[in-house]
């Protein structure tokens, strides 16, 4: 399954014509400065006259006086409710590009270019959108599906080996929460290169990338086709990221040692696998199996345990909670999971510890 507005092409002018009846609109590009180098240049020949607006890259800027810049930028444009705004990046663009979108002038029409593995595979699609807000991630913003995704595999040459495996995770993600056979193909695939950080690069290869975008993307699709609010299942796409979000907010404010999105969602993974296990779910060999596909595939990151409590702390304005309780979407079993779960202060530092323990 797919969603009626996700474009898959290796093409760039398929878009050329897709954006043809806005032509006579004011359009924008929004970039940073490295899709602007990398990525702005494949594409510019087939965009029509457009403002193209450049903020800095990296989840430091995903806030709200960053917004304010690219607000500024389309009103001195003098951008109205016919406009366009073109989101060419990862997902901080995306998800700060669309969410300026549909808040200017009460909405306008924004398309989605994703430029990296992470967005192409997961944040592009669903229409979640939002910034930042004193340190917790993705704090503001709203639901509001993009007139179009345009998912590119070309763009991903451009992308250095830690970025593609900060992807990888939501990959592995996908196959732990609804495809139980893809993720055997995985375990198979790295047995057979049985040496710690195997290339991702190479692996995406044997892989197939575009079967792969498009596997992972039907995955999101017929999710969030059925649960478009995240009421309910759409919450299983959170697995891994409580504990995940909550370590990646916490490292945001040490630079040296800051994570990637998709490798703090490893270590959440391996964490809220472990609970999964200790609430009765997950059988220990399941546990052991993720445990090892994760740690084969992310250099290690020990957690200091006096940074335990804050980064619980931060778990506490994760958005699945309800009536105080921290609610978990933990596996049911390898291709399957549920959502809603309360876990104890207890239970998640123990998962911490299992994870420091195995990175020792």
């Amino acid at each position: 399954m797919t969603l009626p507005y996700v474009h898959f092409s290796e093409q760039y002018i398929d878009f050329q014509s897709f954006i043809q009846p806005y032509r006579a609109q004011r359009i924008a590009v929004l970039v940073d400065e490295n899709t602007l180098q990398y990525c702005y240049p494949k594409l510019k020949e087939y965009l029509p006259k457009h403002l193209l607006i450049e903020i800095p890259s990296g989840e430091e800027s995903k806030h709200l006086q960053t917004c304010a810049q690219i607000w500024q930028a389309m009103t001195d444009y003098q951008m109205d409710r016919k406009s366009l705004l073109i989101n060419l990046g990862g997902g901080v663009i995306g998800d700060m590009g669309g969410f300026c979108a549909a808040t200017y002038k009460r909405g306008i029409d924004f398309v989605q270019i994703p430029t990296t593995l992470l967005s192409q595979v997961d944040a592009s699609v669903g229409g979640k959108l939002g910034i930042d807000f004193q340190g917790f991630k993705n704090h503001i913003g709203v639901f509001q599906d993009p007139l179009a995704v345009w998912i590119f595999p070309d763009f991903l040459q451009t992308l250095p080996e830690r970025e593609l495996g900060s992807g990888f995770a939501e990959v592995i993600k996908h196959c732990l929460i609804a495809d139980a056979k893809q993720w055997q193909k995985l375990t198979q695939i790295l047995a057979h290169n049985p040496t710690n950080r195997p290339s991702i690069r190479a692996l995406l290869t044997n892989l197939s990338i575009l079967d792969l975008i498009r596997h992972s993307v039907a995955i999101k699709a017929q999710i969030v086709a059925a649960d478009p609010t995240e009421k309910g299942l759409r919450k299983i796409l959170n697995f891994g990221h409580t504990l995940g979000h909550a370590i990646e907010s916490f490292y945001l404010e040490i630079p040296a040692q800051r994570l990637l999105h998709g490798e703090a969602i490893a270590i959440g993974m391996i964490c809220e696998a472990y609970i999964a296990h200790r609430q009765g779910f997950l059988q220990v060999s399941d546990l052991q199996a993720i445990s090892q596909l994760i740690g084969q595939i992310y250099p290690p990151i020990h957690l200091q345990p006096e940074n335990f409590e804050a980064i619980l702390a931060l778990t506490y304005q994760d958005k699945k909670n309800l009536s105080g309780q921290v609610k978990f979407s933990l596996l049911a079993q390898i291709g399957e999971a549920n959502y809603d779960q309360a876990v104890t202060e207890n239970l998640m530092i123990e998962s911490l510890e299992y994870y420091n323990r195995l990175v020792e």
